[in-house]
């Protein structure tokens, strides 16, 4: 554990606060005219998933709970629990679907993940941060379409749906942003 000041929570940064272990998801500087600066953080419990906005002033101490961070490969999911294996040891290590959260599509056989842990507990899964997929369902090319017009809905193998640009066809791989679903750029 380490004290830091109230505006220096970072997103990603997990926090010891109301007796539970919180991720900071988003963050928000706050200038308002009167009384000092503080930082508008949205919160997300570890353990439950519930949401908090909270706001902390730069004179707040808070506790920032250093987590383990360790390589593990994704093995396979079994009535939403996802088996995990630790690069290092070979240890396997279950995982509820809850703490992967919506990004648990976007895992694949031997993908490269880091769970973090607090106290030997994991408490999240980090995916890569892009994924490539092949696109199984969109609109054909329609011809003397301007690249300038907007994008359209693709299904992609694993269920997602995602805008892409007008040139995707079906059968292309697409790399996409695991965070968000959104597409990055046609697959090398």
């Amino acid at each position: 554990m380490m004290k830091i000041d109230g505006n220096a929570i970072r997103p990603g940064n997990v926090i010891e606060h109301q007796d539970g272990l919180w991720v900071a998801v988003k963050i928000q500087h706050t200038q308002p005219g009167k009384g000092g600066a503080y930082l508008q953080v949205e919160l997300k419990n570890l353990k439950d998933g519930r949401k908090l906005n909270e706001r902390f002033r730069s004179s707040e101490k808070v506790e920032r709970v250093r987590l383990e961070q360790k390589d593990h490969t994704f093995l396979f999911e079994t009535d939403d629990m996802y088996t995990f294996m630790d690069t290092e040891t070979y240890d396997q290590v279950e995982i509820n679907g809850d703490l992967i959260g919506d990004q648990k599509v976007y895992l694949q056989d031997g993908m490269e993940v880091v769970v973090e842990s607090y106290e030997g507990e994991p408490l999240s899964v980090q995916l890569p941060q892009t994924v490539e997929l092949e696109v199984t369902e969109t609109e054909p090319v329609v011809k003397g379409q301007t690249a300038a017009s907007s994008n359209k809905p693709a299904i992609l193998e694993n269920g997602v749906r995602v805008m892409v640009p007008p040139f995707i066809s079906q059968g292309d791989r697409i790399v996409v942003y695991t965070e968000d679903s959104t597409y990055a750029e046609r697959a090398k």
